[in-house]
């Protein structure tokens, strides 16, 4: 069993007739607290129920066990996990460096870079970059920022606004709601599917109880 098998079956809580010690402090369905029982008592009452018999504080004495539907609560889980996860990547942000005397044909480049980036649902950092005398005259890059967010504003708007940081001058730009939400919603559904699966696959393998 490799390192990493071996760290997935330690977290994996005993289930059921795994939980192989003589008693248990059982928590009902909701929460309630039903006191110490035999093992034996708390799976009879978890078959009745339709439930599972989880071990949730193994190193109690005695451990703890909770009544609960497993392959729902896993689910459940999984499903905040990718979420978290979702979040994290929606944080990465795209950037874009200017300067402040930029010629138009860069600057058309430069647009575009940042209307693809918005497109695709990304966030936008757009840095100013002053050098030598350009530093005294930060309106430069203001209203240089102000034109872009002007030029793009059907498919962003501004989330930061223009300020100076160091030499630069920085402006954040969000997709627009429309844009960021139906990204969004077509990645919840995806995984939304791709869960469901996984659930009917385990339920499917799992052996039919007598």
């Amino acid at each position: 069993m490799t390192h990493r098998a071996k760290e997935q079956h330690i977290s994996e809580p005993r289930i059921n007739d795994r939980i192989r010690v003589p008693e248990v402090r059982l928590v009902g369905p909701n929460g309630e607290q039903v006191g110490i029982v035999r093992v034996e008592d708390a799976l009879r009452l978890a078959a009745e129920a339709d439930l599972d018999l989880v071990e949730v504080a193994p190193m109690a004495k005695p451990p703890v066990a909770k009544l609960m539907d497993f392959g729902k609560y896993k689910y459940e889980a999984a499903m905040k996990a990718r979420e978290a996860r979702k979040n994290q990547v929606n944080t990465v942000i795209k950037e874009i460096k200017l300067r402040p005397k930029i010629d138009s044909h860069d600057y058309g480049t430069k647009k575009g870079h940042v209307e693809r980036f918005l497109g695709a649902g990304d966030k936008v950092k757009v840095t100013i970059m002053f050098r030598g005398r350009e530093q005294s005259r930060p309106e430069l890059g203001f209203r240089l920022l102000q034109r872009l967010a002007e030029d793009v504003v059907e498919l962003g708007t501004v989330e930061s606004a223009p300020k100076q940081d160091g030499r630069n001058m920085v402006m954040v730009l969000g997709p627009t709601k429309k844009k960021s939400e139906a990204r969004a919603e077509a990645r919840r559904k995806k995984d939304d599917e791709a869960a469901a699966k996984a659930a009917e696959s385990k339920d499917s393998d799992a052996p039919a109880e007598s």
